[in-house]
């Protein structure tokens, strides 16, 4: 166990996500952590946000991070993360896995026998688990009585224009045998996991297991698993799942890809017979917090909606509080990597269902 106070950390993977998010939280949680170091397949880009975010070390080589006397990673490298996160644990590291944790049942069982093995905390960065507003929603939807249905829409736009409104950077210096390994692991991974495919069917699992995560494991964590996948349609850059729960009610999901498009949209909607709840997510680029409406009928039958007022810190700054208490304190945090293998699952089995063209039954 370390004793409370500041731990020491390391990132791996320098792109987007650790520059808008996760590097400023960690340096805004300076009594928590102590970034002490970056590693980045790019030599420029690992040197240069070094420089940028004041930490005294860094390098090319994640083994030699791992070497290092950190206390704790953050994994922000492409996908699959599989073999660092292994690594990460078998080194005697926390591990903060940024989603996907990974693609296939087989990586899943082999990151979380490490970290059962090694002792360490594991944590997947689901960072919409500690919207307050989703933490609010699970609060509002434990307490009603009849849960008739549920929907997400997910209308996603082209990343490049809300990453393109921070100060980000990129350089061109990977060697071109570290792309070529990267793409034959994912490729690898994604077969792992789906088998051979046509190219729409793996395009719409990297959407499901990259983007489309949110929703599936925020149903997870409000609903419960399903007991069935329904149906699974494809067509056109979009994709529709009906799922099943306890009870009889069904849920139903839907990402659309809009490239063109500014006005990212992402809700959250469960209907009971006199309740509704909805939370309506702001992109992962955005540091702002995401609003919830809630619709009740009261004892006298009047219908009246409440917008409460929320916390406004940032859920990347709220998830790696809980990674840093987690540590100090060794307890499981909301978004352990043994919670994350049933939404691996999941995804592994809406594409099935759409392969096979039939519902599917969730053990």
């Amino acid at each position: 166990m370390i004793p409370a106070g500041r731990i020491k950390i390391g990132v791996i993977g320098c792109g987007d996500i650790a520059q808008i998010q996760h590097l400023p939280a960690l340096k805004e949680l300076a009594e928590e952590y102590d970034v002490a170091y970056v590693c980045d397949v790019s030599p420029s880009l690992a040197k240069y946000v070094a420089n940028w975010f004041d930490v005294p070390r860094h390098t090319t080589n994640y083994q030699e991070l791992l070497a290092s006397d950190v206390d704790a990673v953050i994994l922000c490298h492409r996908d699959p993360k599989t073999e660092i996160a292994v690594a990460s644990f078998n080194a005697g590291k926390h591990t903060f896995i940024e989603k996907p944790m990974c693609y296939s049942i087989q990586e899943a069982d082999r990151i979380i026998q490490a970290a059962d093995n090694s002792g360490k905390i594991g944590q997947v960065g689901y960072m919409k688990l500690y919207e307050p507003a989703f933490e609010l929603a699970e609060q509002e939807v434990s307490s009603m009585q009849d849960i008739r249905f549920v929907q997400v829409n997910h209308l996603h736009t082209n990343n490049n224009v809300h990453v393109g409104q921070f100060r980000t950077k990129k350089f061109d210096d990977i060697p071109n045998s570290i792309k070529e390994q990267s793409n034959i692991s994912a490729d690898n991974a994604i077969a792992e996991a789906i088998g051979e495919t046509s190219e729409e069917t793996r395009g719409t699992f990297i959407t499901l297991s990259g983007s489309m995560i949110h929703d599936i494991y925020g149903l997870r964590v409000l609903l419960g698993n399903p007991t069935k996948i329904v149906s699974t349609e494809i067509w056109k850059s979009a994709v529709n799942i009906v799922l099943e729960y306890p009870g009889g009610f069904r849920g139903v999901a839907t990402w659309v890809d809009l490239p063109d498009a500014w006005d990212f949209e992402e809700t959250l909607e469960v209907y009971g017979s006199s309740k509704r709840v909805m939370v309506s997510y702001t992109t992962g680029f955005q540091k702002a917090v995401s609003p919830i409406k809630i619709v009740e009928v009261d004892k006298n039958g009047m219908t009246f909606r409440k917008e409460p007022a929320l916390s406004w810190e940032n859920p990347f700054r709220r998830e790696l509080r809980q990674f840093h208490d987690s540590i100090v304190d060794n307890k499981i945090p909301r978004a352990s990597v043994q919670s994350a293998r049933d939404d691996i699952s999941l995804v592994i089995d809406i594409i099935r269902s759409n392969i096979e063209n039939r519902s599917i039954q969730i053990n």
